[in-house]
């Protein structure tokens, strides 16, 4: 007999079909490369549909996944249903959805903050995760169940002045994250990553020098996080690992200060 604690198939993915938005870079990418390498086919979706064709060359080359790359604004429920639509036809089944997809504006003063960026900030990170929820997780419900994991951020319990209309969507994620656990629960697990800093293409904007050194004196680990140490927390939620897990957020920033 087995023990459940010699799982070696605890993490296995094979057989499975794995939606990522935002997945043709940033932790998207990394979570498209580990989904594959644990055996599941998986729809990389993003706006530059170039970008996701270049990945799925890279995973079909090095894993023999299938991929299906799209290109979709997640903030256009039109463009939504549509990659829906397209991602049944071509495998039949999404048996984890990853919105990750997700953009965070730079100001330097609220003002600054006109009604047509507020609105596409709230439509990527908030309004576009509730119609993949509810279309992908309906047909999941209905079928063999299946994972949904929504990337949150450390900003939507921990913010500043700079990053008001994000944070306050990424806290409706939160939200929604509980809920939908609730919608599509026996057989749908819902869950959360709130990402702290991560030196992703988002990075590139940052002070680093002053990064480092205020994550030397306040993170618990001392540094900001490299994509691919998102990896474990994304295989968790979307694998067997994660049964009797849902309606819940794992903060993964390197220990920050709250």
């Amino acid at each position: 007999m087995t023990s459940p604690y010699d799982r070696t198939d605890l993490f296995d993915l094979a057989g499975k079909v794995a939606l990522v938005t935002g997945g043709s870079r940033g932790l998207g990418r990394e979570m498209v490369r580990a989904f594959a390498a644990a055996g599941a086919d998986v729809v990389i979706a993003s706006r530059r549909l170039p970008s996701c064709e270049a990945l799925a060359a890279e995973v079909g080359e090095k894993t023999g996944r299938r991929t299906l790359p799209i290109a979709c604004h997640v903030g256009r429920w039109d463009e939504i249903d549509r990659m829906v639509e397209a991602a049944y036809a071509h495998f039949g089944r999404v048996d984890v959805l990853v919105n990750n997809a997700g953009m965070s504006p730079l100001y330097e003063n609220v003002l600054d903050v006109g009604e047509e960026l507020y609105d596409k900030v709230f439509a990527v990170n908030l309004k576009g995760p509730f119609r993949l929820m509810a279309q992908v997780g309906t047909r999941m419900a209905a079928g063999d169940g299946g994972s949904i994991l929504n990337i949150s951020s450390i900003g939507a319990i921990r913010t500043g002045a700079d990053v008001i209309p994000y944070a306050a969507a990424k806290a409706g994620l939160n939200s929604m994250t509980a809920s939908f656990a609730h919608a599509f629960g026996p057989t749908v697990r819902v869950n959360g990553i709130m990402p702290g800093g991560f030196f992703t293409d988002v990075s590139a904007h940052w002070d680093r020098e002053a990064f480092d050194r205020h994550a030397a004196d306040t993170f618990a680990l001392g540094r900001g996080g490299e994509p691919n140490e998102i990896v474990g927390a994304a295989l968790y939620f979307a694998s067997a690992a994660s049964t009797y897990t849902t309606g819940s957020m794992l903060v993964v920033d390197g220990g920050v200060p709250r």
